[in-house]
Parts: C-alpha cells; structure tokens; sequence
C-alpha cells in the first residue's frame, strides 16, 4: 500500500489539474472576469497554506531567500495564473492542456543555457519535435477552422508554461532546502498581496447571483482546489517516485481535459490538433527517453505545478 500512495496522489493531482482546462473555460469570462479569479483564487490558496500551522511548528527562512521567495511568487503565483487564466479565457481548454505538456521541453533548454545539462542527438529531437508541435498548436489558433481557438489565447497560454520552466529551473535549490508547506505558504501568502490590488475591483463588480447553476460547482473548483492540494501531493509522491514517472502521468492530462471538454460540448476535437498533440508527446517521450540511455547527468524534467 505505502508503494501505491505516491502513485496515487500522482494521479488524483493530475486529474484535479486536467479538470482546470474546461472549467476554466466555462467561468472566465463569462461570470467572473479572470484579474478577479487570479485573486481571489491566491488568497483562498493563502489561506490554505496557513492551516498546516495548526500542527506544524513555522520554519526559519533565511532573510537572503526571502527575496529570492517573493520573486518565485511573482512567477508561478501571479504571473502563471494571470497567464493561464486570461488565456483560457480566450482560448480553447484543448489546445491549453496540449500547449502546458511542454514543460519538461522548455526545462530542458533552460538548463542547458545554464549549464545544469547538455544536449545529446536525442534531446534535440525531441526538444525539435516537441517545440514544433508546440508552436503548431499555437498557430492554430488562428485558423477559421478551429472556432473555439485564438491565437493570443494560445500565446499566453505558452508564456505560462514559459513562466512554469524558469521557475522550476532558477528556483529549484531554493525548492529543496525547505519543506514543501512552508515554500507554498510563503510563495501563496506574497503573491495573494501582490495580485489583490490588481483584483479587487474586479471582484468587487462580480455579480456572483448572476453566476448560471451549471457553473456554480467549476467556480468553487477553480478557486479551492487545483493549487495548494494538488502541489502538495504532487511533492509528497516525488520524495519516492523518479521524476521521469511523474513526466509520464502529465500525458494523462491533455487526455482527459480532451474528454471532458469534448463531453461537455465546450471543444471539438480536429484530426490536425492530435497530429500536433502527437508529436510533442513523442518529443517529451524521447527527452524521457534519453535519461535512460546513458547514466543520467541530472534529474530529467518533471511536471510543473499549477
């Protein structure tokens, strides 16, 4: 049993972020304008992020980190969700979850830029492969074909996974010198008061009573759940399990925010997006693959949070 825990928190965050990809795309921006939904989902993340001070003694952060800690804030607390969120607000939940699976890609070329990895014949065609199936999506957004897409849409949604990368690759020693709850607390707590000026207006003209009933339960979804509890299972399954497993139970979600989409009548899936899908699958697959084939100069990229 202690074996399938981690592989079952892997799965329950996963599925909690591919359901994200369409309920987003049902509240914004139709009931709740996304600055307001970038707020005040921060602040109920915030608030999350305090109550393991219920049973858990504060840790000390050194005043050298602190900086350091506001700055990842600013990245994967405010500027990912303002990203993710005014994308999915023009875009399609499809082409988003497809467009997120390149993470471990953009990793990779940013730790080779800094020096932390290198290229071998495989990473580059996989990093090829996969960054152009990428930007495929992207364009195709501005196809007449593809009506529930847009073009800035999808951009923004690539600047996320962008935002995501240089977080994991700049901060990744800060990540690991303390525990998980008290790096969610700091980067959660700093960017809820970073974010809140910008979204309390747009909150404050929210008209909640005029909030349809079948986007009642996405709207208490996207504000509660797919940060704090997702991050921290998602840590808790990498203390045991190889980070190239934890890449490959991303592909679950494209797969499934598809399914649920496409259920929901909220997309239509085109043959042209599972051809591009499939190609940044074998890309990452072949990153994946080429920490295998020789004894691994460092971890191979993992799934970023949300």
């Amino acid at each position: 049993m202690n074996r399938l825990k981690p592989h079952l928190a892997l799965l329950v965050c996963n599925v909690l972020w591919a359901m994200d990809y369409p309920f987003y795309n049902i509240v914004l921006p139709h009931y709740v304008h996304p600055m307001a939904m970038v707020s005040a989902s921060l602040v109920a993340t915030a608030l999350f992020s305090l109550v393991p001070l219920l049973w858990q003694k504060a840790e000390k952060v050194e005043r050298a980190d602190i900086r350091k800690l506001i700055g990842a804030a600013l990245l994967i607390g405010v500027l990912r969700k303002v990203f993710i969120m005014y994308g999915l607000s023009m875009t399609s939940p499809i082409d988003g979850s497809i467009i997120d699976t390149i993470v471990p890609l953009l990793v990779l070329a940013l730790s080779v830029l800094l020096g932390m990895d290198r290229f071998t014949r495989l990473k580059i065609t996989g990093l090829v492969l996969g960054m152009a199936g990428a930007v495929a999506v992207v364009l195709a957004g501005a196809s007449s074909s593809h009506a529930h897409s847009h073009l800035w849409g999808n951009v923004m949604i690539f600047l996320c996974a962008c935002v995501t990368s240089v977080y994991m690759v700049w901060f990744k020693r800060l990540i690991a010198k303390y525990r998980i709850t008290t790096v969610l607390r700091w980067l959660y707590c700093a960017a809820a008061v970073m974010a809140l000026p910008f979204g309390i207006g747009p909150i404050v003209h929210t008209d909640f009573t005029a909030i349809a009933r079948h986007a009642l339960f996405p709207t208490l979804f996207v504000l509660t759940v797919p940060t704090y509890v997702p991050n921290l299972m998602l840590n808790y399954a990498l203390k045991t399990v190889q980070p190239t497993v934890s890449s490959i139970y991303t592909y679950l979600q494209p797969v499934l925010a598809i399914a649920i989409s496409v259920g929901m009548g909220l997309d239509k899936l085109h043959a042209d997006t599972v051809i591009f899908a499939l190609v940044i699958f074998v890309g990452v697959g072949l990153v994946l693959r080429s920490y295998t084939v020789k004894p691994r100069q460092a971890d191979p990229p993992a799934a970023g949070p949300h």
